[in-house]
């Protein structure tokens, strides 16, 4: 083989024939990648560990003066509990901001613009687990259960529509749109959404405590948050990364939301019951998606 030659297989190899994946390239420099998707998944356990200590930091105040260990009204520490919601939206904000190789906060933020998904995304968004709760209160009543079980619960009061328009975003921004692209660089989105689930579930916990939420309906909370990452991760992903998408999905959470009926569980676990049957649906019907490793750059539009 002549010198030409030599070189001509070398840019091959480099670069990858005509219409072969950036996916498929990758697998000829594994040390490249390999060491991309170490970065990845590095930079999302700090950001898990930010987002989980500054929210607990902020909400232990108020659940420490809750059982006696420091003085005066927990109503002086509300408002700081209200502040560790932010966790993740603080801890994605500024993981962005230091991330080497990273888009920056701009690009975090970008992921807003994503809005061109198909107006069948945005009714899957907003509707599918208002929907499916009710069709599990309807399955619930078919079986013999309670027939007086509300099928919907909307907000009510100002703390509940303050929730609807508040932590849809400042959670969103850090899962979906900070947190879910990094796991998938390493993982499979089956895997990087059990990963995600269990730092989201943890998230609740320090907030349940604090509003006297019962052993057997916090156990079940937790499992609806946890399983709920699987919905959340497969509208994001068939949305192209839409944060947009995302952060309304989570808005309708709230629009009907079983979890104001605690401490009576029922309804909650009628939720979280659908919602396991719901994945299961998903992981099944949508097999391909799962257990194929999906690139941040796949998901972004060229801006």
């Amino acid at each position: 083989m002549d010198a030409k030659a030599v070189r001509a297989a070398a840019t091959l190899k480099r670069r990858g024939p005509a219409g072969v994946s950036s996916r498929m390239i990758e697998t000829t420099m594994p040390s490249t990648v390999t060491t991309h998707r170490a970065a990845s998944a590095h930079i999302t356990l700090v950001f898990a560990a930010v987002a989980l200590l500054f929210t607990w930091a902020l909400q232990l105040p108020a659940v420490l003066v809750k059982w006696g260990v420091l003085d005066g009204p927990i109503e002086r520490f509300v408002p700081l509990a209200g502040l560790g919601g932010f966790g993740p939206l603080v801890a994605a904000v500024c993981c962005a901001r230091f991330e080497r190789g990273g888009e920056g906060i701009r690009g975090l933020f970008r992921r807003f613009l994503i809005w061109r998904v198909g107006v069948r995304w945005y009714a899957i968004a907003l509707g599918l687990l208002p929907a499916n709760y009710v069709l599990g209160v309807a399955v619930y009543r078919a079986i013999g259960g309670n027939t007086t079980l509300p099928w919907f619960f909307p907000p009510e009061t100002a703390a509940h529509v303050a929730a609807l328009l508040i932590v849809p975003v400042v959670e969103e921004v850090g899962w979906r749109g900070y947190a879910l692209p990094r796991l998938q660089q390493r993982y499979t989105p089956f895997v990087a959404s059990l990963w995600l689930g269990v730092v989201w579930a943890l998230y609740h916990v320090m907030m349940s405590v604090l509003q006297n939420v019962p052993p057997g309906a916090f156990a079940i909370g937790l499992a609806d948050v946890f399983v709920g990452s699987v919905l959340f991760s497969w509208i994001y992903n068939h949305t192209r990364g839409s944060l947009l998408i995302a952060v309304l999905a989570h808005v309708s959470a709230h629009l009907n939301n079983p979890a104001h009926a605690i401490p009576d569980a029922t309804a909650l676990a009628i939720q979280t019951t659908a919602l396991i049957v719901l994945a299961c649906v998903l992981l099944f019907a949508d097999r391909k998606l799962w257990h194929t490793r999906i690139e941040t750059r796949e998901l972004t539009p060229a801006t």
